[in-house]
Formats: structure tokens, sequence, C-alpha cells
């Protein structure tokens, strides 16, 4: 049998069968860094964004891009997922290359057959998108980077833990 679990015996794209796992408790955080010019971020901080008040709708968005994984990421489940935290950890101090970040972390949880990384990997994608989306008229340069799953827990594999590099 592959390893992939989204192929069938022929190589086609599949769901896979969570019908016989277990409901678990099962909790995934994701998150992303959005560099930006240091006046984005003092912008965003002061509340000078023309569209308003960039993080709080980053956050709903963030929340909403979980709910809303399986209509984007063909073979998801859709859960009911019981949480979703979408925090954000401003950087003011410019990095080498001149830029500021604001970094969005989201926590997803549910008692559910399947895991929810992909809804954490998603609220914090289009949390990342809404501040692009809200700011891109004063800073069309910004970047995203450091996408990533920092940890799960629930179901058969247990508990990952992304290294810190």
């Amino acid at each position: 049998m592959s390893e992939f679990t989204h192929f069938d015996e022929s190589g086609r794209a599949r769901m896979v069968d969570v019908s016989e796992k277990a409901a678990t408790h099962r909790t995934a955080t994701a998150q992303v860094r959005i560099l930006m010019q240091p006046e984005t971020l003092e912008k965003i901080r002061r509340g000078k964004i023309a569209k308003g008040d960039v993080l709080a709708v980053a956050q709903t968005a963030g929340i909403m891009g979980a709910k809303r994984t399986p209509d984007l990421i063909p073979m998801c489940h859709p859960l009911l997922i019981t949480s979703v935290d979408v925090d954000f950890k401003e950087d003011p101090q410019p990095d080498r290359n001149g830029y500021c970040s604001i970094t969005a972390t989201a926590t997803v949880k549910t008692t559910g057959q399947t895991g929810v990384e992909m809804e954490a990997l998603t609220a914090v994608s289009v949390a990342a998108l809404t501040i692009y989306d809200m700011c891109k008229a004063v800073d069309r340069g910004m970047v995203f980077t450091d996408i990533c799953l920092l940890e799960k827990a629930g179901g058969k594999s247990g508990t990952y833990r992304r290294k810190q590099a």
C-alpha cells in the first residue's frame, strides 16, 4: 500500500475513508510571517489603513478560512470545528532587508476522526491574504514566509511539534 493515502490502488485521487477511525480530541497550530515596510506596520498599528482595522478583519477572515477549508482543498473532510483562535504578533524591528513583520498564528480544535492541520494552515493563509488585500495600496511588496504547521495533537499519529530552526 502506498504511503500516500489520497490515492487508490490505480493511482487516482480519493478522499480517505475515516469511518473506522475513533473520534478523538484534535488540535493543530500553524503560523505565517507577513513581511512589510516599517511604514506599513506603523499605519496598521495606528489604524491609518483606509480599509479599516486590518488585524480585526484578518482575524475574522482567518476564522472563516478555517471553516471553509473543505471548500478550498479538494480532499479535506468537512469537520465540526469546535474552536478557531487567530492571533497576531507584531515585530516592529526591521530585519537585515529593512522589513518589519506580523506573525499570524492559528489554533484549530475539533473532536473527530481526522485532524485539523489543513484548517489551521488555511486560517493563517487567509489571514495573511487579508492583510495583503487591506494594505496593498500602501505596500505591494509584502511577502509571506514561514507558512508552517507548528504542532498538532490527537489521532493515531499522536503529537507533532516542529523543531525550532
